[in-house]
């Protein structure tokens, strides 16, 4: 295990783990096989993980990085891993000058959007074809047409496609993955230099045999998987820590927090935490079930999460002290919450709790 020096005046903050990082990367190689390059996702900084720690750890089988605009590019430039980034999303026509001037590869969805590009100097693009997602992508059966037209005029680094639900729907995907293969004849033809890319996390475990030339990796990479079946062969990276700052006896009758949406039972020893909302600490999961780890015993959350602070039930496991560390996703003792865990509780998706852990939470690295 990585060791981390922790300063006690730190309230909240997540330790990342740059073996498990690399450990992921290993399982996605060894799932794709050596052909494919990889493309690792560190957009939203690097999925709450911290953009330039991560693509360090990551830059040794990493072929490009993808990011979702600008400021996150350049904090992967200024990484100095000697990758190339590409803007997963579509620029500004403000954006386009100095994405060209800093050499990003740029996702275009049609001709008219990449001589943009090329009007301003030398670009670099992704083509996106939309076989089903229906956000970015030409749509349509003439994208060989749409791409005919810009040969010559930009750099074509790749052309891609992005599966909606390959961790829902199976029999879609196989059908979206079949349309896009149909293209690919036209597109090789056209631009035999391009990249062909398609896959996503889900994508990468369930569909290795369309990886192509290169697999854009995500979640998968932190030790989350979104298909559950493959989540023993990953490791998460990311353990979220905060601090008790308050023991309170409580007795029975008394309410917790806004709303008193819980009143106690029975006398009940209360501990108060260093994290809310603000932090990342979804507020949808009160009164869901949710709980911390102190001393390696689950303390259910009472009443509602409040901006900066919540509360959880400490009774009969010690003498629970201020400045005491509690878990929030990661494992201590023998127990283990996942981000998987707080995100059904507040019923969204492990993405949405990763990327949601605020700026004010610190990010530690080991020694």
């Amino acid at each position: 295990m990585p060791l981390f020096f922790v300063s006690s005046a730190l309230r909240s903050w997540v330790e990342v783990d740059p073996g498990a990082l690399r450990h992921n990367l290993a399982f996605v190689r060894k799932t794709i096989g050596p052909k494919p390059e990889i493309l690792a996702v560190v957009k939203a900084n690097a999925y709450g993980h911290g953009t330039a720690q991560v693509a360090k750890a990551l830059a040794h089988d990493v072929a490009v990085f993808g990011v979702a605009n600008l400021s996150e590019a350049h904090a992967v430039l200024a990484a100095d891993t000697g990758r190339p980034v590409m803007l997963l999303s579509p620029c500004l026509p403000s954006e386009r000058e100095e994405a060209v001037a800093a050499g990003l590869i740029v996702t275009v969805s049609s001709a008219d959007e990449a001589e943009g590009f090329a009007a301003i100097g030398p670009a670099v693009v992704n083509f996106k074809v939309d076989t089903g997602m229906g956000r970015i992508g030409f749509h349509g059966e003439a994208a060989a047409q749409e791409i005919a037209r810009i040969a010559g005029r930009v750099r074509i680094h790749s052309i891609s496609t992005h599966l909606p639900c390959s961790d829902e729907d199976e029999a879609f995907t196989r059908s979206q993955l079949e349309r896009f293969s149909g293209m690919l004849a036209d597109f090789r033809r056209l631009v035999p230099e391009a990249r062909i890319h398609s896959l996503n996390s889900a994508g990468i475990l369930r569909f290795p045999e369309h990886a192509e030339d290169i697999v854009r990796a995500g979640l998968i990479l932190y030790g989350h998987s979104p298909l559950p079946e493959f989540q023993s062969e990953l490791r998460p990276s990311l353990t979220w820590k905060t601090r008790v700052t308050l023991v309170k006896d409580l007795p029975e009758g008394a309410g917790v927090c806004y709303g008193r949406t819980f009143i106690t039972t029975r006398p009940t020893r209360t501990a108060v935490l260093a994290v809310g909302y603000a932090d990342g600490f979804p507020r949808q999961v009160s009164g869901k079930g949710a709980c911390v780890l102190i001393r390696g015993r689950r303390c259910a959350l009472l009443g509602r999460v409040t901006m900066d602070q919540i509360v959880v039930d400490v009774t009969g496991i010690g003498d629970v002290s201020p400045g005491e560390e509690a878990v929030i996703l990661g494992s201590q003792g023998r127990e283990t919450i996942t981000a998987d865990d707080l995100a059904a509780q507040a019923d969204t998706i492990s993405w949405d709790i990763l990327t949601g852990i605020k700026g004010r939470v610190a990010r530690i690295y080991p020694d």
